[in-house]
């Protein structure tokens, strides 16, 4: 039965979809039957996450047993890989090549660090194992796998105690019988042990990548396993008996048993629900140039939405290009800094503040949260200077501790800083903010101006708990004239994941130098690349309405590197090569005419469009009021360096084509925007606000105020 079928039927009428993230779990519930979409927020129960998601249930009115689709995006991959905790690994190598995972590419990143040092690999030297077998470049088997050796590995791995083994041989993405062949014998001799190859994730060249990529879906595929496998049977336990899927970093959802055995795809599981809906909203508001923002509780990510799409890499590296480690799989292209409304500021050893990376989450979150936290953070120094007003704050439903919030700000930073006077807790207060802008506005310039990109093409599109809060600032401090604040922002990611149409991908490698047979050849390997697909896909969803994105990774012959280009509608030689120096020209610069021309790696993805609500049934929310304030509280404004007395909207009180002149605070139940003096918002079509922001004002002028 698909998923049309189960809402048709009425008893399965909704659709849900959840972000579990580092402080807030998201919810967003799209009804069937009566086209409404409706939001949830609540705190992350680190404990139980499945009465997280019942909590912030309660908000939408819908029922787990009247759902015919659930869909779930999650941090805990992410989270377990930055804080080391996945499971007890060991790794399987080719004899003579269990080194390869700490040799890397042999590269210095940081080449006048005389200091410089890696990150440690997830498996220790201890724990990497060697077996005779070997593979040619064509796919010729040199040496048979000695399963003697193998088998005799087993003691040693069950005296270890590893919960998970990575298997990845030498040029076994030309011929995997070898990886296949080791582990069905594992998997007889150790049946409660994780068991991962390189050649299931990927089966591309370069064997650093692939032996990395095989490593971190073993190092958190126990845990992963019992995660997902634990969320399902308690949705099951409350009476849940529709479709329950994962949130792929791809962009696509996956079901349990894809996410099981690759829960690498799961990285960024969580931020790719915002950049759908960004490129939603993008294809329907016209904006060619879009920068996707989402400031949450943990981090503040952002993306390139370009043409109402975002981009999807094929390297993910988890801690950074300089320290960190590669995951070969498709991932949403996207910059993240430790720089979201838990991140909490400090003093270092030479007296200056600090802000992050650490993060006071959800447990016990920032002082003003009044639930047991006690350093001061950005939600906290917002809440100070009248930002977030505490009869707002998700409907009431969390009383802010406001005092308690000031009193630690002025203890803990301002007075060991030296500051004095009666506006010195609001300086600090607004030092945290600025910290925080820097911070989010580097994270922006990494993704644009360092990409060769002029960021004043763009308009900057924000959401998360703390993206409108910050989006004027952001925008001044870039140069950027246009923010975009959706309906919802709070619960967007969710509302993202809502939105996401089922997706798979495949990648296969093929050096060949580019010519007619060359390209010939191409398009047989993806049409059975394709065909592949889709038969994966129909056990689960209406292949009838299924399509196909074509791409291929090139390089001048020689050159090491590649990048990537889409096979252009009707590919020849001729296409192919204006598709590829399209990119090359956009990227460096430059073109390298005396050279050919090589295919390295070819890649398909097969998308099937899902259910899902219409951006005009979200943003058409009745409107409560007539347009007016609410009412007036004292904010502090960096643009003028002081308090205003400014007024406060409801924005449901607001109708499309209203407009509202800074200095003003919208309030909703997920989120707060702010608009600076001299800024001017204007509700659009879709309920999204568009705010133009004029230049910075002079310190001391509160005309507009």
């Amino acid at each position: 039965m698909t998923i049309q079928s189960m809402a048709a039927d009425g008893a399965r009428r909704f659709l849900i979809a959840a972000d579990t993230g580092g402080t807030f779990t998201d919810l967003a519930v799209y009804d069937t039957a009566t086209g409404a979409t409706t939001f949830g927020k609540t705190l992350t129960t680190y404990g139980d996450l499945v009465e997280g998601v019942i909590a912030g249930l309660e908000d939408t009115g819908a029922e787990l047993s009247h759902a015919a689709l659930f869909k779930h995006g999650t941090t805990h991959v992410i989270n377990a890989f930055i804080q080391r905790r996945g499971g007890r690994t060991a790794l399987i190598a080719t004899a003579g090549f269990r080194d390869v995972l700490e040799i890397g590419r042999g590269n210095r990143p940081e080449t006048f660090n005389l200091r410089y040092r890696r990150g440690a690999p997830l498996v220790p030297r201890s724990l990497r194992f060697e077996v005779t077998e070997r593979m040619d470049g064509q796919g010729r088997v040199v040496t048979p796998l000695d399963v003697a050796e193998l088998e005799a590995l087993a003691p040693a791995l069950r005296q270890a105690e590893v919960e998970s083994i990575a298997i990845s041989f030498l040029n076994s993405y030309a011929n995997a019988v070898h990886e296949e062949q080791a582990r069905a014998v594992l998997r007889a001799l150790l049946p409660d042990v994780y068991i991962t190859t390189g050649t299931e994730l990927s089966r591309e060249w370069m064997e650093y990548e692939r032996t990395s990529t095989a490593v971190a879906n073993a190092f958190v595929g126990a845990r992963m396993s019992a995660y997902v496998g634990g969320f399902s049977e308690a949705l099951r336990g409350r009476r849940f008996d529709g479709r329950f899927y994962m949130m792929g970093s791809n962009g696509g959802v996956m079901t349990p048993e894809a996410a099981i055995a690759q829960p690498v795809t799961l990285v960024e599981s969580g931020p790719i629900g915002g950049c759908i809906g960004a490129a939603a909203y993008a294809a329907a508001l016209g904006i060619d140039r879009m920068i996707a923002f989402d400031m949450g509780g943990t981090t503040a990510k952002c993306a390139l939405v370009e043409h109402a799409r975002f981009d999807v890499v094929n390297t993910y590296w988890v801690g950074g290009y300089e320290r960190g480690f590669p995951i070969r799989t498709p991932v949403l292209d996207i910059v993240e800094v430790g720089a979201g409304g838990g991140s909490i500021a400090w003093i270092d050893d030479n007296s200056r503040m600090r802000l992050g990376p650490r993060s006071a989450g959800s447990d016990p979150g920032p002082i003003a949260f009044g639930r047991g936290g006690s350093e001061p953070t950005v939600t906290d120094a917002n809440v100070v200077l009248g930002r977030i007003g505490s009869d707002s704050f998700m409907n009431g439903k969390l009383s802010l501790d406001r005092q308690g919030a000031s009193t630690a700000i002025d203890r803990q930073l301002a007075l060991p800083l030296g500051y004095a006077g009666p506006d010195r807790i609001d300086q600090v207060a607004q030092g945290i903010l600025d910290l925080a802008t820097v911070a989010m506005s580097g994270a922006i310039k990494e993704i644009t101006i360092e990409r060769g990109r002029d960021i004043r093409d763009y308009e900057l599109f924000v959401f998360g708990g703390g993206g409108p809060l910050f989006g004027s600032d952001l925008a001044r401090s870039l140069g950027i004239r246009t923010v975009v604040v959706p309906p919802h922002p709070g619960a967007f990611s969710s509302l993202g994941m809502l939105m996401a149409e089922a997706r798979r991908d495949a990648a296969r490698t093929f050096l060949h130098p580019l010519s007619e047979q060359a390209v010939g050849d191409a398009l047989a390997t993806l049409q059975e690349m394709a065909d592949g697909l889709r038969v994966d896909m129909a056990d689960e969803f209406d292949v009838s309405r299924i399509s196909y994105l074509y791409e291929a990774d090139m390089n001048y012959q020689g050159q090491s590197h590649t990048v990537r280009i889409q096979i252009p509608p009707e590919p020849t030689t001729e296409s192919i090569q204006a598709a590829f120096e399209a990119v090359y020209r956009a990227r460096y610069g430059h073109l390298n005419d005396d050279m050919g021309l090589a295919f390295v790696v070819l890649r398909a993805g097969a998308v099937v469009p899902t259910l899902r609500p219409t951006l005009e049934a979200i943003g058409r929310t009745p409107v409560a009021g007539d347009g007016a304030p609410r009412t007036q509280r004292s904010v502090y404004f960096a643009s003028v360096g002081q308090r205003l007395e400014t007024r406060v909207y409801r924005r449901s009180d607001l109708a499309p084509g209203a407009t509202v002149e800074g200095p003003a605070i919208i309030e909703e139940y997920s989120s707060t925007t702010v608009v600076a003096p001299r800024d001017t918002l204007t509700v659009g079509a879709l309920g999204e606000l568009r705010i133009t922001c004029a230049p910075a004002a002079r310190k001391g002028d509160a005309s507009r105020g």
